[in-house]
């Protein structure tokens, strides 16, 4: 079953993207991975190429949750940009590094995003923020798993707004809704019911199995 969650996200900078920092606002895109963190972690795999603004937020989310963050959460970084690797990388055995083609940054990462998108079986890809790299993730995510469920955080602004413009209609509430706790509750179809489980091998494969239930 088909259940690991795409993430695609990032804060842009101004200087580099000064198009997509007009519309970010850096207070939803944290708030927003910070709660695709909390819904997900122990219920769900969360993979991304590693973003150095991302990876420390979804770490502390995990802290405090009795879970072992490794086995959940997986990694892509391209060996190209080893220079700029977070100390993170160091402390969890989850990260998967793509090799460095010929010195030339767009093909390591179109390399770092086909291996992240054919090794692994997805439900859904959320984008939230970011710039034009997010976009790239878009089409090629699309391009590899055309069934998988697509959510653009069009309320983080950058250039979730343009992932949503490829995609035409989106539903209302990925504008409207700041609860986003409740959104990806709702979209990602995880119900609050579900227990956290400390490794996916301790997680039963029916979902309903997994619901918590009161003590009698």
């Amino acid at each position: 079953m088909a259940e690991a969650i795409f993430l695609s996200a990032g804060v842009p900078d101004p200087r580099r993207g000064p198009e997509f920092a007009v519309t970010a606002d850096t207070v939803a895109i944290t708030a927003a991975v910070s709660a695709l963190a909390y819904v997900s972690l122990g219920r769900r795999r969360l993979v991304w190429g590693g973003h150095p603004a991302i990876t420390p937020m979804i770490l502390v989310m995990s802290e405090g949750m009795s879970i072992d963050y490794a086995e959940w959460v997986t990694l892509y970084q391209s060996e190209f940009f080893k220079d700029e690797f977070p100390e993170d990388n160091e402390r969890f055995r989850n990260v998967v590094f793509t090799e460095k083609l010929n010195n030339d940054r767009e093909a390591s990462l179109k390399h770092m995003r086909q291996r992240m998108f054919k090794e692994h079986e997805f439900k859904a890809a959320v984008f939230i923020g970011g710039m034009g790299g997010i976009v790239a993730e878009y089409e090629m995510f699309r391009q590899f798993q055309p069934h998988a469920k697509v959510i653009p955080v069009t309320s983080s602004g950058g250039a979730s707004l343009d992932v949503a413009a490829k995609l035409g209609e989106v539903p209302s509430d990925f504008q409207t809704q700041r609860d986003y706790v409740a959104l990806f509750h709702e979209h990602l179809d995880i119900s609050v019911r579900e227990e956290r489980f400390r490794v996916p091998g301790e997680q039963p494969a029916v979902i309903e199995e997994r619901f918590w239930r009161p003590e009698h």
